[in-house]
């Protein structure tokens, strides 16, 4: 019997002697590839990035017009609890296995490559997103264009673009006299001062409107029809030139085809030089915006007008917590703004020293990303709220909703602002660098510089002998792909696509993708184990909660939420007007690619790999020999790790065994 246990014990021996030759080869090749990967220099080279990731248009563009639309203030309630219950979740736990192995998101399926498609889906997200993304860019570029001139042309009623419902307050107003007597329906009184069309129009000269149109004609369209601030017109009658519908298309915008090709042009020339100049960028590019909306949020209460906006903004509307689709928005915007399933956490982590707290810096970045979200609401909406004073109507009614809300109010602001061009090209800067480090940040890691970034790493880490060398070039072909794909949102029509893209394919898609993300590290690879890894890179064990959080309450909440956004998702409108059906069937198309590979992959990896069913199950939702930390130090503890753990099981299984043993003897010796 002791023969048969040595013989046993040499075997096993050689059995994991030969499994660790195997090992160290494939570690040994890991290692050589990795050299050669950029990482952070400075301390705070990661935080920065991931506050301008997190910090981008999504809260200077889509927060505000969703809070327009859901009421203001109702908005803070499922946003925060969609914070709490994923967003910071999520985001510890993508930072936190990115910084573990040092992979960007294909290739860090190592942890269970079953799931590889999740990692797919991802880059697909942050490609698409990419497209619409950088038109942004290309407005704010023409924006700034515009802004280098003695008076803003989005100040004034004189341009060939304006119409005779072209409003813009003076700033003077006169009191309000007391109203006739004999008034009728016929009979309007007004009491403010404005320019129509160029002209000092008073309107409280007039005691009804037959004798406003004897008056002054240009004034009929503004008593009779809607009255249109001038940044308005600006927006919708020059900067797109819109059309009726996504139908008529119209022609490409060559302004703003300049302004896309010089959007990526700055992308492109970002990227090639890797994360070393993008670290040191983001330093002067994470701060800035918050000095320029200081500036006018300081300038927008001043404003008459402006107390009511921000009533509107922080006095919930309690019934619109009844309306399904405010939580839905909410639960969208937070996948949006803090960047969970787009691939960037990962990617960005991925070049973090594997000692960094990780653990800080996901409880830090997701609250800078609520609390700037708010605080560019009050900015936009004490705009709304002067808007709204100057034309006469309420707050909800003042403007379209939809996603040129940021490019009527702000410009609006920045008009009223002493020395306003330079305010004006300043403003537009800020929005240009924070669109530029979110889109470099999404191409480098997801979503912007970072969405752009995330295509890049992924495909340079699953493939790095063949394309490392080659950075330059792949830089030139993504940049130059997704430039092509862009086209069609700077035609006449293009505010109609872009819509559709912001509509359906960063929407319940990323919920799907975190949700599965969320299973494989949580049940598959396992809390237990993920804690350890966090462990051995921070030196301390987090808080219990969060086995809770990614093993039962964050699923749950996104599996709630997803299911409410596919079942209730209405079709997209623009300002009132309704889609065709291959327009929604498109955007259809778009949400669902992102989540194909997943069951794809997982189909075609069980059906490539040998055994039975439940083997190749086991074999696929094992780590890969290759998985754990890149660098030698490193993986060495991980390493000794995984052995110490090994031999605890060994115990205790053996401990169990003669329990049983002796259990069993009184019996067999009967």
């Amino acid at each position: 019997m002791c023969n048969m246990l040595e013989s046993a014990k040499m075997e096993k021996g050689e059995t994991d002697s030969s499994r660790s030759r195997s090992s160290d080869d494939s570690i040994q090749m890991e290692k050589n590839q990795l050299k050669e990967r950029d990482g952070w220099k400075g301390r705070l080279d990661f935080i920065m990035t991931c506050v301008g990731y997190a910090v981008g248009l999504g809260n200077i563009w889509r927060f505000p017009y969703l809070c327009y639309k859901s009421g203001g203030g109702a908005f803070f309630i499922p946003y925060v609890f969609f914070l709490v219950m994923c967003g910071v979740p999520l985001f510890f736990m993508e930072a936190s296995y990115g910084q573990f192995s040092s992979l960007s998101p294909i290739s860090i399926w190592r942890i269970c490559p079953l799931f590889k498609g999740v990692g797919v889906g991802m880059v697909m997200v942050s490609a698409i997103v990419c497209v619409y993304y950088n038109v942004i860019v290309a407005w704010t570029l023409y924006f700034l264009y515009m802004s280098f001139r003695a008076v803003l042309p989005w100040s004034t009623c004189d341009n060939e673009w304006n119409t005779v419902n072209c409003v813009v307050d003076t700033g003077d107003r006169l009191p309000q006299p007391s109203p006739p007597t004999n008034a009728t329906n016929s009979s309007t009184l007004f009491n403010s001062t404005y320019l129509v069309n160029g002209t000092l129009f008073n309107q409280t000269v007039f005691g009804n409107m037959s004798a406003a149109l004897s008056a002054a004609g240009n004034a009929t369209a503004v008593l009779s029809g809607k009255k249109m601030s001038a940044s308005e017109e600006f927006w919708t009658r020059h900067v797109l030139e819109i059309t009726d519908g996504i139908n008529n298309p119209g022609t490409i915008r060559w302004q703003l085809l300049i302004g896309l090709m010089l959007a990526w042009v700055f992308v492109f020339l970002c990227l090639f030089k890797g994360v070393n100049v993008l670290g040191k960028v983001m330093h002067f590019a994470a701060p800035f915006p918050y000095l320029v909306l200081l500036v006018l949020l300081i300038r927008g209460v001043t404003l008459p007008g402006a107390v009511n906006g921000i009533k509107f903004y922080i006095f919930p509307k309690w019934e619109k917590l009844a309306d399904y689709q405010v939580w839905g928005d909410a639960a969208l915007q937070i996948f949006y703004s803090v960047g969970m399933a787009w691939g960037g956490i990962i990617t960005m982590a991925s070049y973090n020293r594997f000692s960094n707290n990780v653990y800080r810096d996901a409880m830090l970045v997701p609250i800078i990303n609520c609390a700037t979200s708010i605080f560019a609401g009050f900015v936009i909406f004490a705009i709304l709220g002067f808007m709204a004073h100057s034309a006469d109507t309420t707050v909800e009614k003042v403007v379209s909703q939809g996603p040129g809300l940021t490019f009527v109010a702000y410009p609006e602001a920045v008009a009223k602002l002493p020395i306003s061009p330079m305010w004006a090209v300043l403003f537009f800067l800020m929005l240009f660098t924070i669109g530029l480090d979110s889109q470099v940040i999404l191409k480098r890691f997801s979503l912007g510089f970072g969405m752009v970034e995330t295509c890049i790493s992924a495909f340079m880490d699953e493939y790095p002998h063949l394309l490392r060398t080659k950075r330059t070039l792949i830089s030139f072909l993504a940049c130059l792909f997704e430039f092509l794909m862009g086209l069609p949102c700077i035609t006449q029509g293009g505010i109609y696509v872009l819509q559709i893209m912001d509509w359906y394919c960063a929407s319940f898609s990323l919920m799907l993708i975190s949700l599965t993300e969320c299973v494989a590290i949580a049940w598959i690879y396992g809390t237990d184990r993920f804690y350890k890894d966090i462990e051995l890179m921070i030196g301390f064990r987090p808080s219990p909660i969060w086995h809770y959080m990614w093993k039962y309450i964050t699923p749950s909440v996104i599996l709630g939420i997803w299911l409410f956004s596919v079942i209730t998702l209405g079709p997209v409108t623009y300002d009132g007007k309704s889609y065709p059906t291959w327009a929604l069937g498109f955007g259809w198309c778009l949400g669902v690619a992102s989540m194909l590979p997943i069951p794809i992959l997982a189909f075609k990896s069980m059906l490539s790999t040998e055994g039975t069913c439940s083997q190749r199950w086991k074999k696929l939702t094992t780590p890969l020999e290759s998985w754990g930390p890149s660098q030698p130090e490193d993986r060495e503890k991980y390493l000794t790790s995984l052995r110490k753990c090994k031999e605890l099981e060994e115990i205790s299984h053996s401990s169990h065994m003669r329990t049983n043993d002796d259990v069993a003897t009184p019996f067999l010796s009967t």
